[in-house]
């Protein structure tokens, strides 16, 4: 039979694909060894097992990569698609898809990827027209009564900020303008929210906000028409979008940047007073005792469930039934005595509170009022009766001097005839016109003698 098989096919070496895959992968792996690439992030995936798997692209290539969990566990930095880095690895070849991919074992950024440097490139084109500038921004009014929120109605951010102003200030009214925070038509309907809010004018300020993300999952709060939109509207804007770190164009074009959608919601609600807060704090606390103490006596539990199985069933029921009344008593009276004391803590507050209230002082100072309103009226009635006492006797006084009580009893008086009054006879001429008032009327006569001595003269 061997004698029958052509001298060249007895020369051939056939392999299997699994083999020809194998012998290309040793071959990668010992011609390249370890190498460093740059490349831009693409199809980045992250599932369950911790591994990370994605695309490394340039302009005109790209090559499959892994990072296994080991490795990427010691990279410091938020990796997403459209970062540039910088990565150390080994080829290698997936053998069950044939497929020759970069294992790699460190990662470092390298430039900040194409959307950052678009990101960088508008920053610095919005700058330099003087839109960040902070002369051109508005301040928030206060207090705001109503709040506008250009946000999507059933992510995270809506509801941190509607719980914070909940536990702050309940009475703050909200309107929300609902749209896509994410996605190519994400940018284009916030802008459409936000000339509805305009056109309506019915809120105090206008909050633009969203949960964290990537970059990219962020990009729509960094279109440029957005940022002009957000510049010219005349309601004073609060910027939110992300984390703490992350930073947007809506956050540098709006007139107030907020580091959260939570710390947006505390910056524009007002706070209640510091007893609530603090009550607020001993529920919380009572509530993670409550918890924390019901947890560990759960632990202890188990942990004498595990010590009893040797004990039968019936033995170990009993005795865990027996445990289980005496911790549900110790349960019951350690919380009785924390709610006692928390009472006691908090009937306290209320009553400094209480004694705090302005309401009592203000009755005292209007009891006050009234006694000084008294006291005046008072010495007011003192001061006009002397007043008329001595204007009696001024009277009574002048009316002793009158020549009117003269005249009525007898006395008359003589007048001349330029007006003055006549007091001796030597004043008169014959015939000269005389007017003499009595008591009651008056007389007018003519001289007709003048009589040196008086009566005795005038007799003679």
């Amino acid at each position: 039979m061997l004698d029958d098989i052509p001298a060249d096919n007895a020369q051939r070496q056939i392999f299997t694909v699994s083999r020809l895959n194998s012998a290309v992968r040793r071959l990668l792996e010992a011609q390249f060894g370890s190498l460093w690439l740059l490349g831009e992030i693409s199809n980045f995936s992250a599932p369950g097992s911790g591994h990370w798997y994605f695309t490394l692209k340039d302009e005109q290539a790209q090559v499959r990569c892994a990072m296994f969990r080991g490795n990427n566990t010691r990279v410091r930095m938020r990796v997403g698609n459209g970062m540039q880095v910088l990565v150390r690895g080994r080829l290698s070849l997936y053998e069950p898809r044939g497929d020759y991919q970069l294992i790699i074992d460190s990662m470092e950024p390298a430039g900040e990827g194409l959307l950052q440097q678009q990101f960088d490139a508008l920053k610095a084109k919005l700058h330099n027209e003087g839109l960040f500038a902070s002369e051109r921004k508005q301040p928030l009014p206060t207090p705001i009564r109503t709040l506008g929120v250009i946000t999507s109605p059933t992510g995270a951010a809506i509801r941190d900020v509607l719980s914070v102003l909940q536990r702050r200030d309940p009475q703050l009214r909200v309107i929300v303008y609902p749209t896509q925070v994410q996605g190519a038509q994400a940018a284009a309907q916030i802008r459409q929210m936000l000339a509805v809010a305009i056109a309506r004018n019915e809120v105090d300020a206008l909050l633009l906000t969203r949960g964290g993300g990537s970059l990219e999952d962020m990009w729509c709060f960094n279109d440029e028409g957005l940022a002009r939109d957000i510049a010219a509207c005349p309601i004073p804007t609060i910027s939110a979008v992300g984390h703490e770190v992350d930073f947007s164009i809506a956050d540098f074009i709006a007139d107030v940047r907020a580091a959260t959608p939570s710390a947006a919601a505390e910056l524009v609600s007002q706070d209640r007073s510091e007893t609530m807060r603090y009550l607020a704090m001993l529920t919380q606390r009572l509530t993670r005792s409550q918890q924390q103490y019901q947890q560990q006596r759960m632990v202890q539990f188990q942990h004498l469930l595990q010590r009893l199985k040797p004990l039968s069933p019936q033995q170990r029921l009993e005795s865990k039934s027996q445990q289980l009344d005496e911790y549900t008593q110790r349960l019951q009276r350690a919380l009785t005595r924390n709610l006692n004391t928390t009472k006691q803590h908090q009937q306290q507050l209320q009553q400094r509170l209480w004694r705090e209230n302005p309401q009592l002082q203000i009755q005292q100072l209007q009891t006050r009022i009234e006694q000084l309103r008294q006291q005046g009226l008072q010495a007011l009635t003192v001061q006009l009766n002397r007043a008329n006492a001595r204007a009696a006797a001024t009277h009574q006084a002048l009316s002793i001097v009158s020549p009117l009580n003269t005249l009525e009893r007898g006395y008359t008086i003589s007048f001349a005839e330029n007006g003055d009054i006549v007091r001796s006879a030597k004043q008169l001429n014959t015939g000269d016109m005389l007017r003499t008032r009595f008591a009651e009327g008056e007389v007018i006569s003519k001289v007709e003698r003048i009589a040196a001595g008086g009566d005795k003269a005038d007799r003679k």
